[in-house]
């Protein structure tokens, strides 16, 4: 079992940046496929960005392609997902995730483990 804590939300102007962070503790990331996902309110949580267990492979939303980057260091247990050109769409509570499954996993229910979800507000 894994325990996933996300930092680094905020408030942010639209055209800015920022990156967050999910911290796990427990059993080691390396062994998950991770993501990111965001829930706005009123609406469904989306996919966001994806991360194989070595983090040779990515996968992104059409909508935060060439924006966004997610990333992993396996070593400090740590992924991220750097944040930029931000848009006031980008508005939501992020959260991150984390899957058993082998590969890039963009849908929410194959995942097994999430975050408490961090506030992403970017103002326009």
């Amino acid at each position: 079992q894994v325990q996933l804590v996300e930092s680094g939300g905020g408030l942010v102007q639209a055209g800015g940046s920022l990156s967050l962070s999910c911290a796990a503790s427990g059993r080691t990331v390396s062994s998950y496929a991770m993501g990111w996902f965001r829930q706005a309110p009123g609406k469904e949580r989306e996919f966001v960005a994806a991360i194989n267990r070595s983090g040779s492979r990515t996968s992104y939303a059409d909508s935060v392609k060439g924006r966004f980057t997610i990333s992993r260091d396996n070593a400090k247990n740590t992924v991220y997902l750097q944040m930029s050109s931000l848009k006031p769409e980008d508005t939501a509570v992020y959260y991150c995730a984390a899957s058993l499954a082998l590969g890039l996993i963009t849908t929410t229910t194959r995942y097994d483990y999430w975050g408490q979800g961090t506030q992403v507000t970017v103002s326009s």
